[in-house]
């Protein structure tokens, strides 16, 4: 049985993506890559397989970061015919990424994301982070 820290993760994750406006999908992905969290909109399959496109899109970025001497990486956004992707930092190193429609207002999501980072940052701790890894790996 999950803790209450944990329901409320997921429970903030599932409540961003029905509550904003042109969000489909959302993961949080730990710094190493591994599924924490994904939003119900997802399957198990569709959580893992969007959970490596976020990890490839956050090495990457951070790669950039260093090879221009940046100061850290906020936030990458993926412009697709059909959608967007955001992708956010956590401040322990893990990140959520956001899928949204074509339509979405790219402010508004880019603002309601930065916000739930905030919200799930307070929350992820070293043992909600491994429950969560456990939970989410039990399909």
């Amino acid at each position: 049985m999950a803790t209450e820290d944990a329901r409320n993760f997921n429970w903030l994750l599932n409540s961003f993506v029905e509550e904003t406006a042109g969000v489909h999908d959302a993961v949080a992905v730990s710094s190493d890559g591994v599924l924490l969290a994904r939003s119900s909109s997802l399957d198990h399959e569709a959580g893992e397989q969007l959970c490596a496109i976020i990890a490839g899109c956050t090495s990457l970025a951070r790669a950039a970061d260093q090879a221009v001497d940046g100061a850290g990486v906020e936030r990458v956004i993926i412009a697709m015919r059909e959608g967007f992707l955001f992708v956010s930092a956590i401040a322990d190193g893990s990140c959520l990424g956001v899928v949204a429609s074509r339509d979405c207002d790219v402010g508004s999501v880019g603002y309601q994301t930065t916000e739930l980072v905030n919200r799930v940052g307070t929350l992820l701790t070293p043992a909600l982070r491994a429950e969560l890894q456990q939970l989410a790996s039990s399909g």
